[in-house]
């Protein structure tokens, strides 16, 4: 017991003279970080509870998985492209042919007019009503009804110009009748057309 009792001081004084020495200290936690390091590459690197075979399915699963997330990532971003020049290209589109309201009847009743002179059809009254579209507060439909007087190979002419018009007029009623002057007819056109904005009182 007493030669064991002098080995453990003799270890301990031997123990306090290296730790008093810096360098010594220094190399001891160094010694101490690089088998921790070891330890943990080993844990990382080669699971105890996986074969070389294992690692490289899950390795093979991972590329895959990689390869996955990147076409998934392309493909979204050539999506949000798409919806982004869709946007675009319906916002040219509605703003070239969807009249805004506060300007959509002078503008038609002026292209009418201009239509009706080339077919050689003489225009009349006019009104319009604004509706609201079902669905949707962005849009409202103006309802114009018409008087015009001509022959009927002036009206077929008249109606193909409202057909070919870029303004999306489109003829939901068409009536003719004959007048007291041979050849005129008394005709009356009821027209819809798609605006923008609010179908309030015109």
């Amino acid at each position: 017991m007493a030669f064991n009792a002098k080995i453990g001081e003799r270890l301990a004084g031997n123990l306090r003279r290296w730790l008093r020495d810096p360098r010594r200290t220094g190399r001891i936690v160094l010694g101490i970080l690089l088998v921790a390091n070891l330890a943990a590459a080993a844990v990382l690197l080669r699971p105890w509870s996986g074969s070389e075979e294992q690692l490289s399915r899950q390795l093979a699963q991972l590329r895959q998985q990689l390869r996955t997330q990147r076409e998934t990532t392309e493909r979204l971003r050539s999506l949000a492209a798409s919806v982004e020049k869709t946007r675009e290209l319906s916002k040219q589109f509605l703003e070239r042919y969807f009249l805004d309201r506060q300007t959509a009847y002078s503008t038609v009743l002026s292209e009418l007019n201009r239509l009706a002179e080339q077919s050689g059809i003489k225009p009349g009254d006019h009104v319009y009503t604004f509706d609201p579209v079902e669905g949707s507060d962005e849009f409202a439909m103006m309802t114009i009804n018409g008087n015009y007087q001509g022959s009927y190979a002036d009206l077929i002419e008249f109606i193909n110009a409202i057909d070919r018009s870029p303004r999306f007029l489109t003829i939901e009623r068409l009536q003719a009748q004959p007048t007291q002057t041979p050849g005129v007819l008394a005709i009356g056109l009821r027209l819809n057309v798609f605006v923008r904005g609010e179908a309030l009182a015109p």
